[in-house]
């Protein structure tokens, strides 16, 4: 059974940092590039960042760059997002997938706010 668990979200003053987890069980993680997600309140769901399965590649949405980083460890089969200066836009619920194969965890809320 595929399972995609995120942890890490909270309430973060703007300007602050958040380290978010993705916890993946039931598939084989460490060949597969892994995504994030975010979707605020009203709006759709927007692509974050995304990871190649050696970790050696990622790329990031342009209200991120520079802010946000994304890595992996294969041997913990986890998935990270580290964000830094963050802002009052990017409150919303953050989700970790792996599109191709549409597995998606439940998501972690992040609310940037003093």
């Amino acid at each position: 059974q595929v399972q995609l668990v995120e942890s890490g979200g909270g309430l973060v003053e703007p300007g602050g940092s958040l380290r978010l987890s993705c916890a993946a069980s039931g598939f084989m993680f460490g060949i597969y590039t892994m995504s994030w997600f975010r979707q605020a309140p009203g709006k759709g769901r927007e692509w974050v960042s995304e990871i190649s399965g050696t970790g050696h590649s990622a790329d990031y949405a342009d209200s991120v760059k520079g802010r946000f980083i994304t890595s992996r460890d294969n041997s913990k089969n986890t998935l990270y997002l580290q964000m830094n200066s963050l802002k009052p836009e990017d409150t919303a619920k953050y989700y970790c997938a792996q599109r191709n194969r549409n597995y998606w965890g439940q998501g972690t809320q992040v609310t940037v706010s003093s």
